[in-house]
C-alpha cells in the first residue's frame, strides 16, 4: 500500500511538474492568464513572476519525489547531492516569485494571505532543510525537506481539491478561497504524520 502511495504521487509529480509546458502551445486565454485582469497582465513584474514561479515550481515538483527513499539516497549520493541543489535553486525561486504573486491572488484577502504563507512556508522549510544539512543534522534536514515538498505538492493537491470542491458548492469563487488553504495545510499535516512514523521506526 506505502509503495502505491508513492507510486501515485510519482505519477501525479511528474504530470503536474510538466503543466507549465501548456502555455507554449495553449492560447493564455484559455489557460489561468485568462483569469486575471488587464492591469495586472501589463505588469511585467507580476508575469515575470508567473513564469518564474511555474516554470520553477514545475521542476522542483518534477524532480523533488526522487530525493525520497533509502535506497536511492544510499546508493547515488552524488546524484541526490545534485538533484537537491536543483531542487533548493527551483523552490528559492519559485517560492519568492508565489509570494509576489499571493497579492494578487484572484479572491481577495483571504485567497491572498492563504497563498502567501504558503510560498512563506515553502521557503523556509527549504532554507531551514539546507541549514540542518550543513550542521550535519540528517534528521531534521530529511524532515524539514517533507515539509518542503509536502509544500511543493500544493501544485497537484490545488488541481484536485479546486475541481471536486466546485462540483460540491457550485461556487466556483468560493471553492477558490477554500483551495487557497486546503492545497497546502493537509499537506503539512500528512508530512508531520510521515515525520513521526519516521522518528518511531528510527
Amino acid at each position: 500500500m506505502k509503495k502505491l502511495l508513492f507510486i501515485i504521487i510519482c505519477i501525479l509529480a511528474l504530470l503536474i511538474g510538466v503543466y507549465p509546458l501548456i502555455y507554449a502551445f495553449v492560447d493564455h486565454k484559455n489557460t489561468f492568464l485568462g483569469s486575471k485582469s488587464l492591469d495586472v497582465l501589463q505588469n511585467h513584474i507580476w508575469r515575470t513572476a508567473f513564469f518564474a514561479h511555474i516554470i520553477f515550481g514545475g521542476i522542483s515538483l518534477f524532480i523533488g519525489w526522487r530525493q525520497f527513499g533509502s535506497a536511492f539516497r544510499n546508493k547515488y549520493k552524488k546524484l541526490h547531492r545534485i538533484i537537491g541543489r536543483l531542487y533548493i535553486a527551483a523552490v528559492v525561486i519559485s517560492s519568492i516569485s508565489a509570494i509576489y504573486m499571493g497579492i494578487y491572488a484572484n479572491g481577495g484577502i483571504i485567497s491572498s494571505v492563504g497563498f502567501i504563507m504558503l510560498g512563506f512556508t515553502w521557503l523556509i522549510t527549504t532554507l531551514a532543510g539546507i541549514f540542518q544539512i550543513r550542521k550535519g543534522n540528517m534528521i531534521q534536514h530529511q524532515q524539514f525537506m517533507i515539509y518542503s515538498y509536502a509544500c511543493t505538492f500544493a501544485a497537484v493537491t490545488l488541481r484536485l481539491w479546486y475541481p471536486l470542491l466546485q462540483n460540491i458548492t457550485h461556487d466556483p469563487d468560493k471553492s477558490y478561497l477554500a483551495v487557497a488553504w486546503l492545497c497546502w495545510l493537509p499537506n503539512l499535516l500528512v508530512a508531520y504524520w510521515i515525520n513521526k512514523k519516521n522518528l518511531e521506526v528510527n
